[in-house]
């Protein structure tokens, strides 16, 4: 049954449009269960989804299918959508609830199963088996038809959005058409999509119009005599290591290179107006589902024969690289999962936002975006990425929002926001260059967050207090080895020398989690409760202590340098740390090297360091509060899965007592704390940070003047006065509602748009 599941959900998250992907439900379903009819009823979106209207049917009369339409509590389908959950009858006319529409020829039918189709919470139908003896449905029909729904929700969802955005730019069938996501960088941007997609990944090919018939075909036919000869080559090459049956296999690729199914398939499609990669997956995908379609077990097989193929085919026609001027001038870059090194191949100045499938505001590319000062929206599960490339496409960062195919009404509604954001960001220009003073008089340095030696300059001329993070593990993800002792020396003196007296904390290798090294790959059932941090560098003492040296090195004649301790959980591991910082100083004062003391900190991000604050403080010169981290580990809620996306907030009051408490531990041991997490971006976590006396703050460059004005607007005491009230509080939602409107209260109405939009 399992694989019978598998292979359904396989099909319908293929089709084309809704209408294929609900036929093939009622067929498969009707076929599997060996039942007399499958149906499905979906809401009616323009009823506010208040009525069901029926959408796909195998055994009832074909002329009710879009005709018969119900209210949600009307009849047994009504009933199955009012409870959201299933419904088993022997004999239905018998119920209270049964209504009887003649158009569909029902009445034949007693026995009835129906179980609502639920997709983030969120009822979008019914799906329902009716036969025509009388008997409830076994167990065994019902957790299938269960567990099918469930699984086909998404997928419904999806194919529903597909139809709404149309395969063909002339098929648009709605205008402003909302999809719905996470924020994950504040701001608005419109353009044009282009959508990332993973090399050799058939599923992720978008669909685009072919430029030139004549040059697709005729690039799509060398691609498969390439690979033909390919096989031929390693059909020889292994004449001397494989018996002869298992060599048969390669002739067998090459007839299916050959086969009309494949290359006619895949031309007849290119004539017809597509580019080769999506004529290709779009044969590929219906040749493996006439396969996955038989009942003897070996052709069943071939269907990954067929992918394979068709791999090995994609792989030859994407040998061209997009060049930076291919990009339009303004680039909405759309992908599954939108990678660092997708969003560094666009220039610069041609990037205007970013939108994935997957991920959350506190993912690495949504913190990327808002340390390049474009908007982005993550985690939009339906987004039908291979339909939108070209398309005009407007991004709210601010709610999380896109629109595909914006009316002229739209586009000018955000041209004068964008308007808006441009005049703020001028206006606040000058204030980044003066020091964040509150209103009673206090200095709260504000420092930037880096991980590039490009980022120096813009640092510099952002009005930076200095550097309050930099990420070293960033050199080391772009290397396709670990950088020696004397590339690391040459990188950490330069940011050093740049922002010399002012602080600059360098923070030692940091990767596990969602951080890997490409040439030191850790592979976990769990990776962020894993190794990581100082957990990898401490269990490999030769690539700590070779970082080490060469941050004491780069330090040579300055009084800036701060080292700065990842993912501490213990005293012991602060120990070991500290150990292998005073060995490595030791071996450089024996090579005669002038090495001053640095300063050395503690990175607060998991709930143990949270306890242990003023015993982890008395031992090192400050503190820094990580919150993107600290605060998935406090709430147990996993920052990349958009699933849990909005149990992800820095305003929990769980995690402001925890704050509160690290604070005092810090200062309790006579030690200054910063926080380097996103939540010092954010407008009003700002506040009740300054109410905490947090000695100084971290952020990316494009929030750094943003949170300056806060500071600049408010008194501590104001602060510490909200700070007393929120910690009452029991909901995040009321707590950003009181400090909103003591934003808007300080004229700082401007930085609350995200409620606003």
């Amino acid at each position: 049954m399992l694989h019978v599941l598998r292979r359904i959900v396989l099909e319908v998250g293929a089709a084309s449009n809704l209408a294929e992907a609900l036929e093939i439900i009622v067929r498969r379903v009707k076929q599997e269960l060996t039942i007399d009819v499958c149906s499905v009823y979906l809401r009616e979106p323009e009823a506010n989804g208040q009525r069901l209207l029926l959408m796909a049917s195998e055994g009832l009369n074909p002329d009710s299918v879009g005709t018969v339409v119900m209210n949600t509590g009307e009849g047994l389908v009504g009933l199955v959508a009012e409870r959201a959950e299933p419904v088993n009858l022997e004999n239905a006319p018998d119920h209270p609830r049964f209504k009887y529409f003649p158009e569909t020829g029902e009445e034949r039918y007693h026995a009835f199963l129906g179980v609502p189709i639920i997709h983030n919470r969120r009822l979008l139908g019914v799906l329902v088996a009716q036969q025509r003896e009388r008997r409830r449905f076994d167990d065994e029909h019902v957790a299938f038809l269960i567990t099918l729904a469930a699984q086909l929700a998404g997928a419904i969802s999806h194919a529903e959005l597909i139809g709404e955005v149309g395969k063909r730019r002339e098929e648009i069938q709605q205008d402003n058409l909302q999809i719905a996501g996470i924020p994950g960088a504040a701001g608005v941007a419109v353009g044009q999509g282009v959508v990332a997609y993973a090399l050799a990944d058939l599923e992720s090919v978008p669909d685009r119009d072919a430029e030139s018939i004549e040059n697709e075909e005729t690039a799509f036919r060398e691609a498969v005599k390439e690979v033909q000869d390919e096989l031929i080559e390693i059909k020889d090459r292994m004449q001397d290591v494989l018996p002869m049956e298992e060599r048969l296999l390669f002739d067998a690729y090459v007839m299916m290179l050959g086969s009309d199914s494949l290359v006619n398939g895949t031309v007849d499609r290119i004539r017809g107006g597509s580019w080769a990669p999506a004529a290709l997956r779009d044969t590929v995908r219906e040749s493996t589902r006439n396969f996955e379609d038989m009942d003897d077990p070996y052709l069943r097989e071939r269907a990954s024969d067929v992918r394979d193929i068709g791999r090995r085919i994609l792989m030859r026609l994407q040998s061209h690289v997009r060049e930076p001027e291919e990009f339009p001038e303004h680039t909405i870059l759309l992908g599954e999962d939108v990678t660092a090194t997708q969003l560094a191949e666009v220039p610069t100045e041609r990037l205007a936002a970013v939108v994935s499938s997957r991920g959350t505001g506190s993912s690495h590319v949504a913190i990327l975006a808002r340390a390049m000062g474009i908007p982005a929206v993550m985690g939009v599960a339906d987004l039908p990425v291979g339909r939108l490339e070209g398309r005009q496409i407007v991004v709210d960062g601010y709610r999380g929002n896109l629109y595909i195919q914006p009316t002229a009404e739209l586009l000018e509604e955000f041209k004068h926001l964008q308007d808006e954001e441009k005049e703020l960001a001028e206006g606040l220009r000058d204030l980044a260059q003066e020091p964040a003073i509150t209103q009673d008089g206090v200095e709260v340095p504000v420092y930037a967050n880096s991980g590039l030696l490009a980022d120096i300059a813009p640092s510099i001329q952002s009005g930076a207090d200095g550097i309050g993070l930099y990420r070293t593990e960033v050199p080391f993800m772009i290397r396709e080895r670990f950088p020696g002792e004397d590339e690391q020396t040459q990188i950490y003196r330069e940011i050093l020398k740049s922002f010399n007296p002012r602080p600059v904390t360098l923070r030692t290798l940091d990767v596990g989690g969602d951080k890997a090294l490409p040439y030191f790959p850790v592979t976990e059932d769990n990776p962020f409760l894993g190794w990581r941090g100082i957990r990898i560098t401490l269990d490999h003492p030769e690539i700590f202590l070779t970082q080490l040296r060469a941050m004491l090195r780069a330090s040579q004649g300055l009084s800036n340098l701060h080292i700065l301790f990842p993912m501490i959980s213990s005293l012991g591991e602060l120990k070991g740390a500290m150990q292998l910082l005073q060995r490595a100083r030791d071996e450089l004062l024996d090579e005669h090297y002038v090495i001053p003391v640095p300063k050395v900190g503690v990175m607060v991000e998991v709930p143990s360091a949270v306890y242990l604050s003023e015993a982890l403080a008395r031992r090192v010169d400050f503190l820094s509060v990580g919150t993107n981290d600290l605060v998935q580990y406090l709430l147990a809620v996993d920052r990349n899965n958009p699933r849990v996306a909005d149990l992800y907030n820095g305003l929990h009051p769980a995690v402001l007592h925890a704050l509160d408490q690290t604070a005092q531990g810090a200062h309790r041991a006579g030690k200054t704390i910063s926080v380097c997490g996103e939540m010092a971006a954010d407008p009003a976590s700002v506040i009740l940070l300054l109410g905490m006396e947090i000695d100084a703050l971290s952020v990316n460059v494009a929030a750094l003047a943003r949170v300056k004005w806060v500071i600049r607007s408010f008194s501590r005491e104001r602060c510490r006065e909200l700070l007393r009230q929120c910690v009452k509080m029991e909901e995040p939602a009321a707590i950003r509602a009181l400090l909103d409107n003591a934003l808007v209260q300080a004229g700082l109405g401007g930085l609350v748009r995200a409620g606003k939009a």
